[in-house]
């Protein structure tokens, strides 16, 4: 196994591990009322949440550029050259 793997396999556990530890219900204030929620839903929402945050932000951009259409229209004038011009290029 790779050491990525083995991270994030030891990670897994030790988010687990410590949301199986804090299951107590406490109040929590929302902007207009007030619940009791177990900390192991808001700390494994917020854990989620933060994990797709972490994801969306670090994913790679796909850019579209000019220099692609530049390589493609010169692959097509190469279909078009005449039997001499492909001759003179070799």
């Amino acid at each position: 196994m790779r050491a990525k793997t083995i991270f994030i396999i030891i990670f897994t556990a030790l988010i687990t591990i410590f949301l199986m530890i804090n299951t107590d219900a406490v109040e929590f204030n929302f902007i207009f009322l007030k619940k009791d929620i177990s900390k192991l839903v808001v700390v494994g929402v917020c854990t989620f949440v933060g994990f797709i945050l972490g994801y969306w932000a670090g994913r790679p951009k796909t850019t579209v550029s000019s220099y692609d259409k530049e390589i493609d229209q010169h692959d097509n004038n190469k279909n078009t050259l005449s039997d001499e011009d492909r001759d003179y290029i070799k």
